[in-house]
């Protein structure tokens, strides 16, 4: 393309990024409404394909994980791994943590708690909700991590190639000029994808956050608070934007990780721990026996509401993880060198998933606690403000301000480190692979998430946020195939060579 072609993708993902934010702040309600019919419209005719490509995906991962390919080195055969295995697990906990796990904790079984006891008794209703929270945030979606977080990692470190995905058409395909146009509108999408994801997060946190704080220091009206904590996080992100990525975002976003394991621990303690327990282990093997026929359901033979309900969460899910798998799996790349497929693939899907069923297990079964034992009192919270959830929650136990003020710190820290490490990925992808962009960019580019993310809180609703986001990523449906089809072609002529 020429060396004008990351100049011109930067500057055109600016511009998009800008236009859907500007967008955004002066008609929030009109672009949620345009994402939600246009998602709702993509689900009602490819719904199949998304869970299609999701499932096949996970075997794609499975196939690689097991086969001769599994002991193929990322890099060349004779590098060591960059770091060492509890180092790297750590690290794969650290991406797979964040404020989604914070602020869905409780509220999402609980929610697919009330809408399934509709059809069904209680203790049937809270198995199958902890079951559908596992499957939307388990195997699935770190199958999707992973095998783009792989592709990225083979062609950069094994072939010589960049951390983008341009580079595996370019190679897998040759140097074409149909090749490179497509390659670079892969690369444009990725940007788009990443920034509104992001921002969503964002959003999320600022939602969570100022009803944390607000519950904190007796404030009756959270949405007072959005402003202050929004331009609290803006300013936590701007600074270190314009430094170097280094240690110190590492130890911010170790200290979150450290907080939710520590309340998750504080927590099964606490609580009805044999209750919890019981729920996991039977959670646990409900899923690992029931994950992939699962994963191919499509709710086309139930009623309207269930249809919705399996669009507006598993669905928007499978396309959620698709709009961050450029973003995270540059990031799993980055930590990987040096692995070998087998060892990347268990580690990138096992150690975060059972990560999830233990934080599910224990904040959902504390909700299934209360709606089945006492007198339901959380639902009532989740079903007015899921933002106040997993606070509700936690007034229940000894210590509750620690607890909440600690909620809200890691909360903060989550969306402050993912902005920033957004920020580094997105300016490396405009200007081609750059792997120190220039402050100057970085910081243009955290201003960007920024308006995004001021047009998602905006929105107001976490729904319209959920759709917005999914709208950003319905190119990824057809992209991940691609690149699939782009890595089983070189690891063939790769072996054969």
């Amino acid at each position: 393309m020429g060396n004008t072609s990351p100049n011109l993708l930067l500057i055109l993902a600016l511009v998009i990024s800008a236009a859907i934010a500007g967008w955004g702040i002066v008609d929030p309600q009109g672009l949620g409404s345009l994402a939600a019919r246009a998602v709702a419209t993509q689900f009602d005719s490819r719904g199949w394909f998304i869970m299609l490509e999701a499932s096949g995906l996970l075997f794609v991962a499975l196939f690689l994980a097991f086969s001769r390919f599994g002991r193929i080195r990322l890099g060349p055969n004779e590098i060591e791994p960059e770091f060492s295995t509890p180092a790297w697990i750590a690290m794969l906990f650290a991406a797979g943590m964040g404020v989604g796990l914070l602020f869905y904790g409780a509220a999402e079984p609980l929610t697919h708690f009330e809408e399934l006891r509709k059809y069904s008794r209680d203790s049937m209703a809270a198995s199958a909700a902890l079951f559908v929270t596992y499957l939307n945030w388990g195997f699935h979606a770190w199958a999707i991590y992973g095998v783009v977080g792989l592709i990225i990692a083979y062609f950069a470190f094994r072939r010589g190639g960049t951390l983008l995905l341009s580079a595996p058409l370019t190679e897998a395909m040759g140097s074409t000029w149909w090749t490179r146009g497509l390659a670079w509108l892969f690369d444009l999408l990725s940007i788009v994808a990443i920034a509104v994801g992001l921002a969503g997060s964002l959003a999320m946190g600022v939602f969570q956050i100022q009803t944390g704080f607000a519950g904190l220091i007796g404030v009756q009206d959270p949405g007072a608070l959005t402003l202050p904590v929004f331009a609290a996080m803006c300013v936590a992100f701007v600074i270190p934007l314009r430094r170097d990525l280094g240690d110190g975002m590492a130890k911010l976003s170790n200290a979150a990780m450290l907080i939710a394991i520590a309340m998750l621990v504080y927590l099964l303690v606490m609580g009805p721990t044999s209750y919890l327990m019981d729920g996991i282990v039977s959670g646990f093997g409900q899923y690992l026996f029931g994950a992939l026929p699962a994963g191919f359901a499509t709710a086309v033979f139930f009623e309207q509401d269930i249809i919705d309900w399996f669009h507006g969460w598993t669905l928007n899910y499978m396309i959620w993880w698709l709009a961050w798998s450029p973003f995270v799996g540059i990031f799993i790349a980055r930590i990987s060198r040096g692995r070998t497929i087998r060892e990347f693939l268990l580690g990138v899907i096992v150690a975060p998933t059972l990560f999830s069923i233990l934080w599910f297990g224990v904040f959902g079964g504390l909700g299934f606690f209360d709606a089945l034992q006492n007198e339901g009192a959380l639902s009532a919270v989740n079903a007015e403000n899921l933002d106040a959830t997993t606070f509700a929650l936690l007034e229940r136990f000894p210590l509750d301000s620690i607890s909440r003020a600690a909620t809200i710190i890691a909360a903060f820290l989550f969306v402050v480190t993912s902005v920033v490490s957004a920020g580094f990925t997105l300016a490396m992808i405009g200007t081609g692979g750059d792997e120190n962009p220039s402050p100057k960019i970085r910081t243009v580019w955290g201003a960007i998430l920024g308006a995004l993310g001021l047009a998602m809180v905006l929105v107001g609703d976490i729904a319209l946020v959920r759709s917005i986001i999914a709208l950003s990523a319905i190119a990824f449906v057809f992209i991940v195939p691609v690149l699939v089809v782009c890595l089983f072609r070189t690891l063939n002529r790769e072996e054969r060579s």
